[in-house]
C-alpha cells in the first residue's frame, strides 16, 4: 500500500513537471508568435510606406521629365527658326559714339547687334543646360518636400 501511494505521488509529480514544461513551451511559443506578428506588421508598414515613396518619386520624375522635354522642344524650335532665318536672335547692346572727325563709319551705319553663328550655338546649348539644371533642382526640392520630409 505504501508502495502504491509512493508510486501515485511520483506519478503525479512527473505529470505535474511534464505539464509545467509544456506550459512554459506554450508560453514561449506564444511570445515568439506575437513577436513575429509584430515584426510582420512593421515590415508590411515599411513596405507600404516605401511603395508610396517610390510612387511619389516616380511621379516627381515623370513631371519634371515632361517639363524638361517641353522646354527642350521649345529650344529646338527656336534654334531651327533662327537657323532658317524666320526669327533673329538679338542681343541688347549699345555701340559707343564715334567722333565725326575720325573718318570711321557713323553710329547710324551700324546694324542691329546679333550673335555670331558660333555664339548662337553656344547660346542654345546654354539654354538646354539651364533648363536641365533648373528641372534637376526643382525635382530635388520636390523630392525633399514630398518624400524625405514624410
Amino acid at each position: 500500500m505504501l508502495r502504491e501511494g509512493l508510486f501515485l505521488v511520483v506519478l503525479c509529480l512527473v505529470v505535474w513537471i511534464g505539464f509545467d514544461t509544456l506550459e512554459e513551451q506554450r508560453d514561449t511559443a506564444r511570445r515568439e508568435r506575437d513577436s513575429a506578428q509584430f515584426e510582420v506588421n512593421g515590415l508590411r508598414e515599411a513596405a507600404r510606406v516605401s511603395g508610396e515613396m517610390l510612387a511619389e518619386r516616380d511621379a516627381i520624375d515623370q513631371q519634371n521629365t515632361t517639363e524638361l522635354n517641353h522646354v527642350r522642344t521649345e529650344n529646338q524650335g527656336l534654334r531651327r527658326a533662327v537657323d532658317d532665318g524666320s526669327q533673329r536672335l538679338r542681343v541688347e547692346a549699345t555701340c559707343p559714339a564715334v567722333p565725326a572727325d575720325s573718318g570711321a563709319g557713323r553710329l547710324a551705319d551700324a546694324g542691329a547687334a546679333e550673335l555670331t553663328a558660333d555664339a548662337r550655338s553656344d547660346y542654345f546649348t546654354l539654354r538646354d543646360q539651364l533648363a536641365l539644371s533648373r528641372q534637376m533642382v526643382l525635382g530635388l526640392q520636390q523630392h525633399i518636400v514630398r518624400v524625405c520630409q514624410r
